[in-house]
């Protein structure tokens, strides 16, 4: 007679029931949550540096350490693409047109005025080349030292050695460069910044006399000259 084996599942899955369950580490889900918290933080970070630096890129400051580099290195064509030369030889032109004018002293009739301004046209080549030249120098004499500077390095000197003032999409920086006052005036475009005026009492001068070489000779106006006389006869009016 066989004998059969009775296996009793119910109390088999009751007493695993029973038995205490095994808890789930949480940490690895932690460590998870973490790590992609600090990935995030690291792009934000990148990102808003990013920004940050290329609107730093579009300041009057960050123009001018451009322009000193391209000078220092003497890349000519990124420093004129800084520039505006049209402009700042017109700029330049109505200064060096003063300055002419004002060493003929009580010389100074409208025959001359005329002279002076008939000359100016024809003298913009000539003066846009002058104030690039003397610009450049100035920009390579401001940055010389024994050896390169590093852009950091001109981009910390000048924001200490230059005033920068901004209004609208004007901008100008006033320093001493070479061992002159020099005023730059940037006006702001769609490829950013550009000095379309440059103030230099010593670049002036340097084109005056220049210019004076085309101008009537100051010791050969003739000193009876009607005009002149009436000139004086104004200017001794006036002081009376």
């Amino acid at each position: 007679m066989r004998q059969r084996i009775v296996i009793n599942l119910d109390e088999q899955a009751t007493a695993a029931a029973k038995l205490p369950k095994r808890k789930r580490r949480r940490w690895p889900r932690v460590l998870a949550v973490l790590a992609l918290l600090v990935v995030i933080g690291v792009v934000a970070a990148g990102v808003g540096g990013f920004l940050l630096w290329r609107r730093y890129q579009s300041t009057p400051t960050y123009t001018v350490a451009l322009i000193i580099d391209a000078a220092q290195r003497n890349d000519v064509a990124e420093f004129q693409n800084r520039i505006d030369e049209d402009e700042i030889a017109k700029n330049v032109a109505a200064s060096v047109n003063q300055k002419a004018a004002a060493r003929y002293g009580y010389a100074l009739n409208s025959s001359i005025q005329q002279q002076i301004d008939s000359v100016m046209p024809s003298l913009l080549p000539r003066v846009k080349q002058a104030v690039n030249d003397e610009l450049l120098k100035s920009m390579q004499a401001f940055a010389a030292t024994t050896e390169k500077r590093s852009f950091i390095t001109i981009l910390a000197a000048v924001r200490s050695m230059m005033t920068i003032t901004e209004e609208g999409d004007s901008a100008k920086a006033t320093g001493t460069m070479g061992g002159h006052n020099l005023e730059m005036t940037m006006r702001r475009d769609g490829n950013g910044l550009k000095v379309i005026d440059v103030k230099d009492d010593q670049i002036v001068q340097r084109i005056v006399d220049s210019v004076m070489k085309d101008l009537p000779a100051i010791g050969n106006i003739d000193a009876n000259s009607p005009l002149l006389k009436k000139s004086q006869r104004k200017r001794s009016g006036r002081g009376r």
